[in-house]
């Protein structure tokens, strides 16, 4: 294999699996760089985020091997992996091709079957049952994934009868696995929180929405019939959750200051809870002023407390049960708090009910 057929070969590659690179954070590569600078990039790249891939590594070759009995060749090309590696290590050339292979191998986004799913108790929510078992919601875009995360198809019997003389198909149902360690309301979830406050046909204020990660799940919770009002302050965040958005019809995305509520107000209807996760020090004046605009009376708040950006020289428990009363002062009563450990240090999230009057 010479250098133009590798360049060719890591190009295609590079390409079919861009999307799946993102998180790297990798910079612009040029179009006419030599297979040996693309691959230095990307090495560094996996050197910078090797003690987060770690991790998540080990959770994806579990869930496969061990759980699902999927194995590497359902979601790589091993032989035609090797047979690229082999060639290039034959001519003397670094094997830069496994470096995609292997990033490839670990942040797919394959498809897996034969899972049976049973209902959470939170409506909209279920548990992928297997030798680990994993929080799901049913996806409301089959076929895509948000951000890398595995999904699940199965097959549920047809209703008994016949269509046009044929009898009719089986109906096929994606799920999308919900990560803990990603998503705040997923570890609230598996921490055991009595309520959550939203279910199918619901409307959801998410106060810190980012990318869209967690936001993509509550639109699988809530439904077609539902709505999330999407608010995020950062532009660069902002374009992702547009973008996400643009599958997601029920998904409404604010890019505005959540400080400032009266300026999303004609976008924003009455709704039934507000889920917020801004990580300021003035978060409860934050989700106060929104509640009192947006949420209708007896309305579910959930609100997730990261200790260090509230006041990083106090204990958490302290930090924490301030906020409790800066919440009470505020009409806001709450009903439960957990932690988030251990898929977050020093986090709590805390369940209120509103009440305007």
């Amino acid at each position: 294999m010479d250098i133009s057929d590798t360049h060719t070969a890591s190009e295609n590659l590079k390409n079919n699996i861009a999307s799946d690179l993102r998180w790297l954070s990798l910079p612009e590569v040029d179009e006419q760089a030599d297979v040996e600078a693309v691959g230095e990039v990307v090495e560094e790249g996996l050197l910078a985020v090797v003690d987060e891939v770690e991790a998540e590594a080990d959770l994806v070759i579990a869930v496969e091997e061990e759980a699902l009995g999927v194995g590497a060749a359902h979601l790589v090309d091993v032989e035609q992996h090797e047979v690229a590696e082999g060639e290039s290590q034959a001519s003397g050339e670094a094997p830069r091709l496994s470096l995609y292979a292997s990033c490839f191998y670990f942040h797919t986004r394959s498809i897996l079957t034969g899972i049976p799913q049973e209902p959470h108790r939170h409506p909209g929510t279920f548990i992928a049952r297997g030798k680990e078992d994993m929080l799901v919601t049913r996806n409301l875009t089959p076929g895509e994934a948000v951000y890398g995360e595995k999904r699940i198809s199965t097959e549920v019997a047809s209703q008994p009868g016949e269509t046009n003389g044929e009898v009719a198909p089986a109906t096929k149902i994606e799920y999308r696995v919900w990560n803990p360690f990603r998503s705040k309301l997923a570890a609230g979830i598996l921490g055991g929180i009595d309520e959550i406050f939203m279910k199918p046909g619901s409307k959801v204020l998410y106060l810190g929405a980012a990318s869209g990660t967690s936001v993509s799940h509550v639109s699988d919770i809530v439904g077609p019939d539902g709505t999330v009002f999407a608010v995020e302050f950062s532009h660069r965040s902002g374009r992702d959750l547009i973008n996400m958005a643009t599958h997601r019809p029920n998904i409404i995305p604010i890019i505005e200051d959540a400080r400032h509520p009266l300026k999303y107000r004609f976008l924003v209807s009455m709704v039934d809870c507000i889920f917020a996760d801004v990580a300021q020090p003035d978060q409860a004046r934050i989700v106060a002023m929104n509640a009192h605009l947006f949420l209708k009376t007896g309305g579910g708040i959930l609100i997730s407390i990261k200790a260090n950006c509230i006041d990083s020289t106090a204990p958490p428990e302290q930090v924490f049960a301030r906020e409790v009363v800066k919440l009470r002062e505020e009409r806001m009563k709450p009903r439960e708090q957990i932690t988030l450990e251990p898929f977050e240090r020093d986090h709590a999230m805390v369940a209120c009910v509103y009440n305007k009057f």
